[in-house]
């Protein structure tokens, strides 16, 4: 994957118009399976970390676009919205600053159709709405904020149809593929201009401000691990041997008692996994995906490898290296997830801030991503133990040969 001129980020209102109806056709297919197994609302739907009931998610997702397109907020904070929610009681239920986590499952939401009648109604209007807006950046701010953010809450609801062992939208079941043969590729560094710039289209928050960073030299693999690569770690004992595990791993490890990547499962002398419900042969060619973070570093230590930083990642995916391809899983990187110099939060405040320094950076995209949302500058931010989304990683050589 590339950045193009066919990002959301520079998309001109009609661009908009249509990335947006075509993000809200993908998200009702999705909420759509989870209606065809009796899971679209609370009561059914158990209570994990890193799913929503989908009604709710179905709901917030035209909330998010009203508040800050209809409504015209220049914030998160009530007070900076205009008029009342379409829904009476619509900010009560879906401001996922008012509505914790697990409080999601105990709303009186409306039906399913009401809700879907809230969404086309907002959608209507944003797109009428969109049609006097000028093209300026300032302008098409908001539009495409909330096309972003449908972007990647539909990416949280595929997410969570694999959780659940739910089937997919046909669209969404392609799989990641390593399409050329694994080597390392070496980078002279440099100095760098990290980050993204203001006045070149949407920009997300915790991208700015851009700054000059010295990268040393590095190697790097032009591909993602494999399973087969995994496999080998897996079956030489990698999950049983502490000393490949940092402190907080082990301690992850210890909780969850496992001993493979979620979802494989041993079958005499192979591996299978469970996609989307199906069980199905582990393709030992294609990357290792739902590893977290404690997972990864544990790989690295049992090869003599490491993770890059996400400042060799953005050098390596700006590069134009032709060995270096991007775009199948998102994947971790050795950086803490921290706040640019001279940060400052955007309108969405709960975005970037409440993560830094607890979450761990992510670069890249994934097969579930929309190729307008890929960006080789944006950064996925997550806790280290999550494993539902897909993730996957690549590694480094070490600056020096470890004592």
């Amino acid at each position: 994957m590339t950045s193009s001129s066919s990002s959301f980020r520079n998309a001109t209102s009609q661009q908009l118009a249509h990335a947006l109806q075509h993000a809200r056709d993908y998200t009702l297919s999705l909420f759509d399976c989870f209606a065809a197994a009796g899971m679209d609302a609370a009561p059914r739907v158990p209570q994990l970390r890193g799913v929503n009931p989908p009604l709710w998610e179905l709901g917030r997702i035209a909330w998010f676009a009203e508040w800050f397109i209809l409504r015209g907020a220049t914030s998160s904070h009530p007070a900076d919205a205009d008029g009342h929610c379409l829904l009476t009681k619509g900010d009560d239920w879906f401001d996922a600053e008012r509505v914790p986590h697990r409080a999601r499952w105990t709303l009186d939401l409306p039906s399913s159709g009401g809700v879907k009648t809230y969404c086309h109604e907002v959608l209507d209007r944003v797109l009428d709405k969109l049609t006097r807006e000028a093209n300026t950046d300032q302008a098409l701010y908001p539009y495409r904020l909330a096309l972003a953010h449908e972007d990647m809450r539909g990416e949280a609801m595929l997410h969570a149809l694999q959780t659940l062992g739910l089937d997919a939208p046909v669209r969404a079941l392609s799989e990641a593929q390593q399409m050329f043969a694994p080597s390392e590729t070496g980078f002279p560094g440099g100095i760098i201009q990290l980050g993204s710039k203001t006045g070149g289209g949407f920009v997300f928050d915790n991208e700015l401000q851009q700054h000059s960073f010295h990268v040393a030299p590095f190697r790097m693999d032009s591909t993602l691990v494999s399973n087969a690569q995994y496999a080998d770690f897996v079956m030489d004992g990698g999950y049983d041997n502490r000393q490949f595990w940092s402190d907080a791993g082990a301690a992850w490890l210890m909780r969850q008692e496992r001993s493979a990547p979620r979802y494989w499962q041993r079958d005499g002398a192979q591996w299978r996994t469970l996609r989307f419900g199906r069980l199905s042969t582990l393709a030992g060619a294609e990357p290792v995906r739902h590893v977290n973070l404690y997972e990864a570093q544990a790989y690295c230590a049992w090869a003599g490898r490491r993770l890059p930083t996400e400042a060799e990642w953005e050098y390596a995916a700006l590069s134009g290296h032709p060995a270096f391809r991007w775009g199948q899983l998102w994947e971790w990187t050795a950086s803490p997830f921290e706040p640019y110099p001279g940060f400052e939060p955007g309108p969405y405040r709960e975005y970037s801030a409440p993560c830094f320094h607890t979450h761990q950076v992510l670069r890249g995209a994934s097969f579930a991503t929309p190729s307008r949302f890929g960006a080789a500058r944006f950064r996925r931010f997550l806790p280290p133990e999550r494993d539902e989304v897909f993730s996957g990683f690549r590694t480094c050589a070490w600056h020096t040969r470890k004592p």
